[in-house]
């Protein structure tokens, strides 16, 4: 049976340990081995759904918020960029990293 493995017991997705094509796959983690019904296939290494994620709701792994949810997302279907966005704020990369000032405005 193909597995997934959840990292963090607050996660709301687990990694893919291989390609799956649907159907019943084991979930292993922090907590006893489950199974759970993929919706599609998924690719190794790719984010399953462990539970129901409404739009808006954060998506969680290694037990920190990766992304949000941009539309419902089923138990067992593949959580990627169509149905999850990052939550990170773009122009946080031109901050400086000593003083947090924006490098991409200029200070007078």
């Amino acid at each position: 049976m193909t597995t997934c493995f959840q990292i963090d017991p607050s996660d709301n997705v687990a990694t893919m340990l291989a390609d799956a094509s649907g159907g019943a796959i084991s979930l292993r983690g922090p907590q006893d081995e489950q199974t759970i019904e993929l919706q599609e296939p998924i690719h190794l290494g790719h984010k399953v759904a462990l539970r129901a994620i409404q739009s808006g709701e954060p998506v969680v792994k290694y037990g920190v918020v990766i992304g949000e949810a941009s539309q419902p997302i089923s138990v067992g279907e593949w959580v990627h960029l169509h149905n999850c966005r990052s939550r990170v704020d773009v122009r946080s990369a031109h901050l400086d990293i000593q003083t947090g000032l924006s490098k991409d405005v200029p200070y007078v």
